[in-house]
């Protein structure tokens, strides 16, 4: 019993191992420059804009929209998440921060997907720019718009400092677990 029991836990290992190796080498290998990452992030939120109005008329009373337009996940029990994006101020590009998350729990698969960050205000912009890395949850408050939201938000009812939409997702991730999403800035 002891022994399938070594068994399992180093078959658990090696098969983490692996869907980290695979999303981190991926990850590296899809660093983008920043010319890449600024046509990126335009068209990502073209796609946003075209699937979703209210991102667009939300976009008109935003100070920025930090946008990844890929972020690649993978996971097995553990997971982890990563992908780079820019901050766009108006047409202008003021910045480039990638987003790392880690997970555990009852997860497996792997998916990628693009979300846009809509920061509101100042305060927002300002914790950006000055916090190591914002770990979203803490700081400025971001709402997640989903369809039900959606339904009862509008232009004239932001209140918040940021809400953030997920887009264009693909692939299979069956996932109850708990994360965190680190979002810091970058040189390119």
């Amino acid at each position: 019993m002891n022994k399938l029991r070594h068994g399992a836990l180093a078959l658990l290992l090696a098969t983490t191992t692996a869907v980290y190796a695979g999303l981190f080498s991926t990850s590296a290998s899809a660093a983008s420059t920043a010319a890449e990452l600024d046509r990126d992030a335009r068209q990502a939120l073209q796609t946003l804009y075209k699937s979703n109005p209210l991102a667009l008329d939300i976009s008109k009373k935003a100070k920025a929209v930090l946008v990844f337009p890929n972020i690649v996940k993978a996971g097995f029990v553990f997971g982890g998440a990563y992908g780079e994006g820019a901050l766009l101020k108006g047409k202008t590009v003021a910045g480039y921060y990638n987003s790392v998350s880690a997970s555990w729990g009852l997860q497996a698969g792997a998916q990628s997907f693009g979300y846009a960050v809509f920061l509101m205000n100042d305060k927002a912009l300002q914790y950006l720019d000055k916090s190591e890395g914002w770990e979203i949850g803490v700081g400025p408050t971001v709402v997640a718009v989903n369809e039900g939201v959606a339904k009862n938000l509008s232009t004239s009812t932001l209140k918040d400092d940021a809400y953030a939409f997920i887009f264009d997702q693909q692939g299979l991730m069956a996932s109850l677990s708990i994360e965190g999403t680190k979002v810091t800035r970058i040189k390119r």
